[in-house]
């Protein structure tokens, strides 16, 4: 584990469970000053006792772009080494059978949340730091080749699209830009079925954004650094 850092400051947008939850706890661990957001009252509560002055908890729901304004103004002050969003919302349903408003509901919360936070935020990280978005590795086009879970697969393709339109937009930003992939983690959104245990994924997917802080531009990495293909 690397050396804790207790002048690190991180912004975690989505932190009441499953991953989030977890990066929450691993970077408090390494001395971070952790900045999180849950939408209600979640188990966050329970990491204040031993994080010693580490965390603060925000309420956001990102999808209320209202509540994202709010926590800018109130964060208007801070700088941070990292921003990394955590869009969280599964969908196991083919293209046939979702309905149109929970078609919606994902793409909103996936893809189009995620980016207004980074459009919203981003002038709070440092010109040394990073921006990172949980993805998936169902995101990529290349790598589909079973055609299943067609609802989840389009929201984290379109979010990827997203960022590199922001990339794009920002080529000369010298700031660290990451599509993050955690692997099949055994998780509320992923099932019991997962291959990876929360203690496989998260540990190495933070040793990873921390191993390529400082490069410049956008990159998909899985959890163990392997680029995944667009």
């Amino acid at each position: 584990m690397p050396t804790p850092s207790s002048d690190k400051q991180l912004l975690l947008i989505g932190a009441s469970r499953g991953l989030g939850f977890a990066l929450a706890e691993e970077y408090v661990k390494r001395g971070w000053h952790v900045v999180a957001t849950e939408r209600n009252t979640s188990k966050l509560h329970d990491l204040l006792g031993s994080a010693k002055d580490r965390l603060e908890i925000e309420t956001v729901d990102i999808n209320y772009p209202d509540q994202v304004a709010a926590l800018r103004a109130r964060l208007a002050s801070r700088k941070f080494d990292m921003l990394f969003v955590n869009p969280g919302v599964g969908d196991r349903a083919m293209i046939g059978d979702v309905s149109t408003d929970e078609f919606i509901r994902v793409m909103v919360t996936n893809a189009l949340s995620p980016l207004r936070v980074v459009e919203s935020l981003q002038d709070l990280v440092l010109p040394t730091g990073t921006i990172g978005i949980m993805s998936s590795g169902q995101g990529s086009i290349t790598n589909n080749e079973n055609g299943i879970h067609d609802v989840y697969r389009t929201s984290k393709a379109a979010l990827n699209m997203l960022m590199r339109s922001f990339a794009a937009r920002h080529a000369g930003d010298p700031r660290t830009l990451l599509l993050m992939a955690p692997g099949w983690v055994r998780t509320d959104l992923g099932g019991p079925q997962g291959r990876l245990s929360i203690e496989e994924s998260i540990p190495n997917l933070a040793n990873t954004m921390d191993a390529q802080a400082g490069t410049a531009g956008l990159q998909y990495l899985d959890y163990l650094g392997r680029k995944v293909p667009w």
